[in-house]
């Protein structure tokens, strides 16, 4: 029996994470029917639950460690990257592509700048750190916080589903589906400032450049091997295969992109752009099927980060995350009315816009990448941190958004929807 059984270990660790992942995939179900945030539940969940296992009762076990957590969470975000990318439809989304290229570029670069010059203002009046410390430290809080994520909306917006404008919810989603990749790079910036790779001053930008380039060199490459493969093999192209060979293809293309030097989740984005705009796929058999691996990351990424973080440290990073949750507000109003200036979109519009930049998934997985990253001082504070913002927006814009948007005169009249959808 020893020989064919599992390890103890390796039992505990099936038990706890099988029993937690159906309790989070639950309550995200449970909190799609009463109307709450679902991410907010499982962060929650996570939170509650004690990492810390006493097994002998002389020494201490966790569930999840940090190194777990780190490679965790970088696997997830190739998943939640992939299918971001393998959502963005030029042809569906063509009516509002440039003002979300605006938005997910110039957009993520102004509010991460903004929001840097605005804490290394906080931190020079303190006069506790020195420059070069502080400012790699106020980078990466920028770039943590300027992505936003689309399905945290789109997932409270479901009361009104066909009842907002179309090009509306497009350009939220086209926008989020975009600006992941940029704020990585330049978290993956912040992280080479403060030394935590070990890239020196005058390699700093021939390294983030190759990696770039790679990622996004190798992701084009991949994916239009992938739908070379998948198209002239029709046997690998049928709905059992397809989820099965695509996920093969991404592991070894994020894989192979880290090994030569490259950004992997960049390489994830570009290929999951090349295959969602494939007319010889079966999109609506990818997107099903890369849909629940996306939802299966994103569940796991609020559970690693609910139970590496210390409730007791969100608390204490409360006060801090509520004044970075306001300047984020600011920064995104200010951001969105010029970028939008004088685009089809309406004052009310362009308000909602505003309201609806919710942080989720990637900030919690940059901040983890912090924690881990050797020669980052300031490295542990950021989980808390990221938490916390995550949460205000949550509770705040998150239970706002729909009657903002009734409020706002931006729903259309329900006979004009199909009733099967309407509510």
């Amino acid at each position: 029996m020893s020989a064919v059984g599992l390890d103890n270990g390796l039992s505990l660790y099936l038990v706890a994470f099988g029993g937690l992942l159906l309790v989070a995939v639950l309550l995200d179900d449970l909190a799609a029917r009463v109307r709450v945030p679902g991410i907010l539940m499982v962060l929650l969940l996570g939170l509650l639950i004690e990492n810390h296992v006493d097994i002998s009762g002389s020494r201490e076990i966790t569930l999840l460690s940090l190194d777990q957590a780190k490679q965790i969470t970088e696997a997830a975000l190739v998943l939640v990257l992939f299918f971001g990318g393998l959502t963005t439809n030029w042809q569906q989304v063509r009516g509002v592509i440039r003002p979300a290229a605006r938005l997910a570029t110039i957009g993520v670069l102004i509010t991460a700048a903004l929001i840097t010059l605005v804490v290394f203002g906080f931190g020079l009046a303190q006069g506790t750190e020195s420059i070069a410390v502080l400012l790699p430290r106020c980078l990466f809080v920028g770039a943590m916080v300027a992505s936003t994520d689309a399905s945290a909306v789109l997932a409270l917006l479901r009361p009104l589903q066909g009842r907002l404008p179309k090009p509306l919810t497009d350009l939220i989603e086209c926008e989020s589906g975009f600006n992941d990749p940029i704020a990585v790079v330049l978290a993956g910036l912040a992280l080479a400032l403060a030394g935590g790779e070990g890239v020196g001053a005058g390699l700093l930008v021939t390294d983030l450049t190759r990696q770039f380039l790679l990622g996004i060199l190798i992701g084009f490459l991949g994916g239009s091997l992938t739908v070379q493969l998948l198209g002239t093999r029709m046997g690998l192209n049928q709905s059992s295969m397809l989820p099965v060979v695509s996920l093969a293809l991404l592991m070894v293309l994020s894989g192979g992109t880290s090994l030569l030097g490259g950004s992997p989740l960049l390489a994830a984005y570009v290929a999951g752009l090349v295959l969602g705009n494939s007319a010889d796929l079966d999109q609506n058999g990818l997107e099903e099927a890369h849909s629940s691996y996306a939802k299966m990351a994103e569940l796991l990424l609020f559970l690693c980060m609910g139970l590496v973080v210390n409730p007791q440290d969100v608390v204490h990073a409360a006060g801090l995350a509520f004044v970075l949750f306001l300047v984020m507000q600011l920064v995104r109003l200010l951001m969105v009315q010029i970028l939008l200036w004088r685009t089809p979109f309406s004052h009310g519009e362009r308000i909602f816009v505003c309201w609806a930049g919710l942080r989720g998934a990637v900030p919690i997985a940059m901040a983890i990448k912090a924690w881990s990253t050797q020669g980052v001082s300031w490295g542990a504070s950021m989980p808390p941190l990221a938490l916390a913002v995550v949460l205000f927006g949550l509770f705040i814009q998150g239970f706002a958004l729909v009657p903002m948007a009734r409020k706002m005169n931006l729903t259309l009249p329900v006979e004009d929807t199909d009733p099967s959808i309407a509510s």
